[in-house]
């Protein structure tokens, strides 16, 4: 059933009498919003992992963004005693390691978690209600489609954007950004351990920070578009969708009434 799309038991006894919800959705959802009209969807690592990182990743914009193009030198006093591009680097390295942390926490959560907390980190290709779902989510985001589909976790769009932009992206500014950290901390250090290979197979350091400079717009380029899908989303297809990474249940509305 969670393959295809699930049709509500008994619409007329809940507000979601033309609803249809797909995706990841289990009997268990079904039957919780055939009760009240919502569903526990996000459990609390989860928000609280989503709040954490996108605050790091707001950090890692602004400081990486100055690291690469460093503000003008103050002209009151010694550098030395002023210490601006220090407190910089060290605010994006704070960052970075929160994120790290963080991500390690997410992945563990992704096998002791509910099935939802899963669904970051895989892509259902060999589905083909998955692709038929997917062009529904374009035709629908390109204003083609004008009925839209309730999801309990995400849609199979969203679902796509956040594994390459969230799961492959972070994990390759982690790998990158560690490889070049390890420069500055030397042989032997433990990033060097973990991560100084990167460096070697790059070639020089200088094509490293390209990549991963490019890396960080790529990031930003994708909040921009999840921040604006989530509002429209939440107004337009009539599901709750800032709020729910609040409170964690999705709740549905009848899309007859206000």
């Amino acid at each position: 059933m969670a393959e295809d799309t699930i049709h509500v038991p008994n619409p007329d006894a809940t507000p979601l009498r033309s609803a249809q919800l797909t995706g990841d959705a289990t009997e268990a959802d079904i039957e919780s919003i055939r009760k009240r009209t919502s569903v526990y969807v996000y459990e609390a690592p989860v928000r609280l992992w989503h709040w954490i990182n996108a605050l790091a990743i707001m950090v890692l914009i602004v400081t990486g963004y100055l690291i690469g193009s460093p503000p003008p030198s103050m002209q009151i006093g010694e550098a030395t005693h002023q210490f601006v591009f220090g407190y910089i680097r060290f605010a994006h390295f704070a960052a970075a390691m929160i994120m790290t942390v963080g991500f390690f926490g997410r992945i563990y959560w992704a096998f002791v978690g509910n099935h939802h907390a899963r669904q970051l980190f895989y892509v259902p290709v060999w589905r083909k209600a998955w692709w038929r779902e997917m062009f529904h989510e374009l035709k629908w985001y390109a204003f083609i489609e004008r009925t839209p589909k309730k999801y309990v976790g995400h849609n199979p769009l969203a679902q796509l954007a956040m594994f390459f932009f969230m799961t492959v992206g972070i994990t390759f500014m982690i790998v990158t950004g560690w490889a070049l950290y390890a420069e500055g901390a030397g042989q032997g250090s433990f990033a060097d351990t973990v991560a100084g290979w990167v460096l070697g197979l790059v070639g020089n350091s200088m094509i490293l920070h390209t990549f991963h400079h490019i890396g960080m717009y790529f990031i930003l380029i994708f909040m921009i578009i999840h921040i604006y899908a989530a509002i429209r989303e939440d107004i337009m297809s009539r599901q709750s969708m800032v709020s729910t990474m609040i409170s964690g249940h999705r709740t549905f509305k009848d899309d007859r009434t206000d």
